[in-house]
């Protein structure tokens, strides 16, 4: 089976970018888009919540948590260990403890093409995963201090569009139910691989312009920012066989584990660590993370399920 045309999309836009294409997405459009898949992720995950909500699922939520603490840790450490600063490692780290919902997104239209079932209630761990990084990524820096504007940054971090968004449609799934919802239904089925790729595309041109910061930062970098995916994939593999999720859920837990937020946690991290800096997050997470992981990751996690399964894991 050739690649996902909603990957070869994000190729496109890569390569446009690369050749410095004058083609570029209104920002509104862009926008408008990213608003449709989030409202359309947290709206099945509702539908689903509202049928499936029991103690276990309550119990897999604080390993999901758990993992959400742990990330961002072992992400920390292996970059101090690769010599940067404690700032911007703890930056880095707080960017790779959180998700990339485009990802999410990525492998769900991966694992329905290939009809490969999947726990439903996913989108649930989405939004659990966006919230410990940041603040583990700010203890990292520089402990628990009085200069950390806790408020402005939980605004941020609770209030902002992602979180907004996925909250948002799975309180309006698990309230109205499956009937009701049927009307909206076409959001996560039949329209949302065209949104995905037009979304995709805009995603590769935007990656296109993180790849140059790489001679700044130079391998070091480029490094954590392959290897770091690999780990928290085979982590949260473990972790979903542990819970006990299915070959779907465990390849869809191990992508949230291998992702790296762009949306929610650079903002978060502008409030709490001005000093960072930013382009080291986003070249990392953006310009190389969220290309592998969509090109050669998902299939990776994929397999790495299946291997996992077959040894009795």
């Amino acid at each position: 089976m050739g690649l996902d045309p909603v990957v070869l999309f994000f190729v496109f836009g890569l390569v446009a970018g690369l050749l410095r294409s004058e083609l570029k997405l209104p920002a509104a459009l862009y926008e408008t888009l990213s608003i449709i898949l989030l409202l359309a992720i947290g709206l099945h995950g509702g539908v689903e919540l509202a049928e499936q909500a029991s103690l276990q699922l309550l119990g897999q939520s604080a390993l999901v948590l758990a993992l959400g603490v742990l990330l961002p840790i072992l992400a920390f450490v292996l970059l101090r260990g690769l010599r940067f600063d404690r700032i911007n490692a703890a930056a880095v780290a707080a960017h790779y403890g959180s998700v990339s919902a485009g990802t999410f997104a990525v492998v769900v239209a991966y694992l329905v093409a290939r009809e490969v079932a999947f726990e439903s209630y996913m989108p649930l761990f989405v939004a659990i995963l966006e919230i410990p990084a940041i603040l583990v990524g700010i203890v990292l820096a520089k402990g628990i201090t009085r200069d950390t504007h806790w408020g402005e940054l939980g605004r941020e971090i609770f209030l902002g569009k992602s979180i907004m968004l996925l909250l948002g449609g799975l309180v309006i799934g698990a309230i109205a139910g499956k009937e009701a919802i049927k009307p909206l239904e076409p959001l996560y089925t039949s329209m949302f691989k065209p949104v995905l790729a037009f979304f995709l595309l805009e995603m590769g041109l935007i990656a296109s312009g993180q790849l140059g910061a790489l001679k700044q930062f130079g391998l070091r970098l480029a490094g954590f920012a392959l290897l770091m995916p690999l780990l928290g994939a085979l982590i949260g593999a473990l972790l979903a066989r542990f819970m006990g999720l299915s070959l779907g859920g465990t390849a869809m837990l191990a992508t949230l584990a291998a992702s790296a937020s762009y949306i929610a946690v650079p903002a978060a991290m502008r409030l709490a660590l001005p000093e960072a800096n930013p382009s080291l997050s986003l070249t990392a997470s953006l310009g190389i993370t969220f290309p592998f992981n969509i090109l050669i990751g998902i299939p990776l996690y994929l397999a790495l399920a299946e291997r996992l399964i077959a040894w009795g894991f």
